[in-house]
């Protein structure tokens, strides 16, 4: 129970943004057999990995006896229910809400699967799931935003007592970016963590695969790199420099809990900026300006992603060809679980 909350916890903080480009997709032709111009999207999760197509997604794990368990389901459109939700800015912080919430569903299904006793029966409950979630958020206020904003308080009040907001916010949003780093960094050398790693290393060769309009294979997937423009860890980079010019816009001499609690309120808004961005990012790869906007995220992915296995390719594989059967390949076949 102690082991699956630290893998809850750590991957809910290192990969939860990895669930928020899901939302990254165009729209295409219903009778299309594969087509390119659809974003398909991930998110590696405990022996697993969950996609998302336009319409529908579905999780793959391992089981611990060497099978494979899957749960799919419709994806239901805040944005196609209430068109105002597209509105730019706007349309971010809804989509990454939703992501993050199906992307939660996945990451506690796999943790009661790839947990699952002699019996096939999950051995993690409900209450230990909640408890990995309590912590994580715990932790990622802790350490990614609470630490950060009090060293440079302190930083001000020692050192530099006369810096203006922007050198204010700007040495915190470094402070914030270090400990995200060296959290990566040191998650990373945990064993059950570098599984994870490599999990989201084949949901990237998966995408690759079928991006390239080839067959979704372990040979072709093999081939593809584990370093994706559209991954979750670019987006967190984006969100590290968008924040340092929102927050800003808070007087640096406003009491601590105030802006503890804009950097909290703020984040919607900051996630719209981003979900922007890296949107058209990934719709103008060829353009100069944004091969330069999404190098650092390629970089720090050799931090999140490590090369799978093959076993590893056939999960991510699995779990993209059952999300496809929703609105690509065969509708008709879809079976919600």
């Amino acid at each position: 129970m102690i082991k699956q909350s630290i893998q809850g916890s750590a991957r809910m903080i290192a990969g939860a943004f990895n669930a928020f480009t899901n939302g990254l997709t165009s729209s295409m032709p219903a009778a299309a057999d594969k087509n390119v111009d659809m974003l398909v999207g991930g998110q590696a999760v405990i022996e697993g990995v969950m996609m998302r197509g336009l319409t529908g997604y579905s999780v793959a794990v391992r089981q611990p006896d060497g099978g494979v368990s899957i749960r799919k389901d419709k994806l239901v459109s805040l944005t196609a229910k209430y068109p105002f939700l597209k509105l730019p800015v706007l349309r971010g912080s809804v989509v990454l809400i939703q992501s993050l919430v199906l992307g939660i569903r996945a990451l506690n299904y796999s943790a009661s699967v790839s947990s699952a006793g002699e019996d096939g029966e999950p051995e993690i409950s409900n209450w230990a799931i909640a408890g990995s979630m309590l912590m994580a958020l715990l932790l990622g206020v802790g350490l990614f935003i609470l630490a950060p904003l009090g060293l440079t308080n302190l930083i001000r009040h020692y050192l530099l007592p006369e810096m203006g907001n922007f050198t204010y916010n700007f040495i915190d949003g470094v402070l914030r970016a270090v400990f995200f780093f060296i959290y990566i960094a040191s998650i990373s050398m945990m064993e059950d963590i570098r599984r994870v790693f490599q999990y989201h290393g084949a949901e990237h060769k998966t995408v690759y695969t079928f991006e390239a309009n080839e067959e979704l294979t372990v040979e072709n997937a093999r081939k593809k790199s584990t370093l994706h423009p559209r991954c979750g860890t670019s987006f967190l980079l984006f969100v590290m420099a968008i924040s340092i010019l929102v927050f800003s816009l808070i007087p640096s001499t406003a009491h601590f809990s105030a802006k503890f609690g804009a950097r909290v309120v703020l984040i919607p808004l900051i996630a719209g900026l981003a979900y922007e961005i890296i949107r058209f990012s990934a719709r103008h790869l060829t353009n100069p300006v944004c091969k330069v906007l999404i190098r650092p995220g390629m970089w720090l992915q050799r931090l999140t992603t490590k090369e799978p296995d093959d076993k590893q390719l056939e999960i991510a594989i699995i779990a993209l060809k059952e999300a496809l059967l929703f609105d690509v390949i065969e509708p008709e076949k879809a079976a919600v679980a």
